[in-house]
């Protein structure tokens, strides 16, 4: 039997909280009274598939019309709609390695046969679309990938993204894009083209949550071809049935405001990632590409045993993630979102448990 349980999720909501947080996968929280002037409250809405003003601003910020757009709660929920919506059971579903354990969970609990295309180390975690050719099979329904790479903040750029489409749609398979990291290139003020962009082949799922510290609002969101788009809301009527109202109306000012949140995120992802690119150069215990953008690093430990070094970090106070959780049982993920003084703390005493020493 498959479980319908997530061991990451048990482990981040039971595990990760720490004085030092160096595992939390997005910015910290953004406070509501720094959005300005609250709009009236209402406890309920319109009800229906999507409430009008969030999806077209939602659409507004995608570049397409409203129709392709589905409203969910947050990335995981758009991302196991737009898996529910494309496969059937039994069908084959192609997921990136490494990954977010939630897009391997969500595959097998939805009863999909579950196949892997690799991302190497050794090629910086990048997309190699050969590499995802050589996985497909006449079965295979769903290519599945993250952009920002997620665990490692890797970017995938429009020539391979539509490198993947092409392979995709010779064995009529859809491409899954989870673009939730992606947003964090969009607050430090680089360019890129979302996968929402290059066709129907597509789906492209994100949400508020990550770069922009506004977790609390639960406001992810795919973006796919209208039919698949509405095949989704239906598919959502089994799980969100109704969305909370005044979270939606939050959303909405949320958007309407959106360069208040984006420009505190600038300030700390520029600071933090200065700081974490010249922790890493200055480890020769750890291999990682310095960050160019992005909010998560995946160190590899060179030698030693990476479970043993996270229960050392735990005892001083800090978290980060482990590996295993990625299917990378010899790194770990360190998140940069946290107030500076917090990953100085945190770099400190995992230095600490690298070196063998207690505080």
């Amino acid at each position: 039997m498959i479980s319908p349980f997530s061991e990451y999720m048990e482990w981040a909501k039971t595990r990760s909280g720490a004085r030092f947080n160096l595992a939390s996968s997005g910015i910290e929280g953004f406070p509501l009274a720094e959005l300005g002037e609250l709009p009236a409250l209402e406890t309920n809405g319109p009800g229906g598939y999507g409430y009008a003003p969030l999806l077209e601003r939602l659409a507004r910020k995608a570049g397409v019309e409203p129709d392709r757009v589905v409203h969910a709660t947050g990335t995981s929920m758009a991302n196991l709609l737009a898996m529910a919506a494309v496969a059937s059971p039994g069908d084959e579903v192609l997921v990136e390695e490494p990954t977010y354990s939630l897009l391997t969970d969500a595959a097998r609990w939805l009863g999909l046969a579950l196949r892997r295309f690799p991302r190497r180390r050794e090629d910086g975690f990048a997309v190699t679309p050969r590499l995802v050719e050589e996985r497909l099979t006449r079965r295979t329904r769903l290519v599945v990938l993250t952009n920002l790479h997620n665990p490692s903040s890797a970017f995938a750029g429009e020539e391979v993204l539509r490198s993947v489409g092409e392979a995709a749609r010779s064995v009529g398979a859809r491409v899954l894009v989870d673009e939730v990291y992606l947003e964090s290139l969009a607050v430090l003020g680089r360019s890129f083209t979302s996968a929402a962009q290059l066709g129907p082949t597509f789906v492209v799922t994100s949400s508020l949550t990550k770069a922009y510290g506004l977790s609390g609002l639960r406001c992810g969101w795919a973006v796919a071809a209208p039919e698949l788009a509405w095949r989704m809301w239906r598919l959502n009527d089994l799980f969100g049935v109704i969305p909370a109202h005044p979270a939606e109306l939050l959303s909405v000012l949320a958007l309407d405001r959106l360069e208040r949140p984006a420009a505190r995120a600038r300030r700390i992802l520029e600071t933090n990632t200065a700081t974490v690119n010249g922790f890493l150069a200055s480890r020769a215990d750890l291999e990682c590409r310095p960050l160019d953008g992005g909010m998560i690093a995946f160190p590899r430990l060179r030698g030693g045993q990476v479970e043993a070094l996270c229960e050392r970090v735990r005892r001083e106070e800090t978290t980060v993630v482990p590996g295993r959780f990625f299917g990378a049982p010899d790194h770990f993920r360190l998140a940069l979102g946290c107030a500076p003084e917090t990953l100085q703390g945190g770099l400190s005493r995992l230095a600490w448990a690298l070196d063998g020493r207690e505080v």
